[in-house]
């Protein structure tokens, strides 16, 4: 992931993540039926982690490029998408249809924690 391209997308999620939590709290809050406003929340509190780990591996980039670093952060993006995005969306639509990409949207975070993993016991530089 480009440097310029990786901040970008990360500072996005920050935004969603403030915008979603601010909306959670104050637009959905007794609006939703608690099952699905707790749905919400987790999506928030997810993309919240995940943004934060992002922001770390970048540091942790321009210190170290290591091969595998930006592999995990493709995945994370592609996780927050699939996992908060459908928790947002089924919480928001009711469409019990997008139940099954919240678990692919968590396959793809835990392969990114394990690609980290993998990065950082290797050590081997990046291109």
């Amino acid at each position: 992931m480009h440097k310029r391209r990786g901040w970008t997308l990360v500072a996005l999620s920050g935004f969603v993540v403030v915008v979603a939590g601010a909306f959670g709290a104050h637009a959905l809050d007794g609006r939703l039926a608690p099952r699905l406003l707790e749905a919400f929340d987790t999506g928030v509190r997810y993309q919240a982690w995940h943004t934060l780990a992002a922001m770390a591996v970048l540091i942790w980039r321009v210190q170290q490029p290591l091969k595998g670093q930006r592999a995990a952060l493709w995945l994370w993006s592609m996780g927050m998408a699939a996992f908060s995005g459908s928790l947002y969306l089924l919480a928001l639509t009711g469409a019990h249809w997008l139940g099954p990409i919240t678990p692919l949207g968590g396959l793809l975070l835990m392969a990114g924690w394990l690609t980290l993993a993998i990065c950082a016991w290797r050590q081997r530089p990046a291109d």
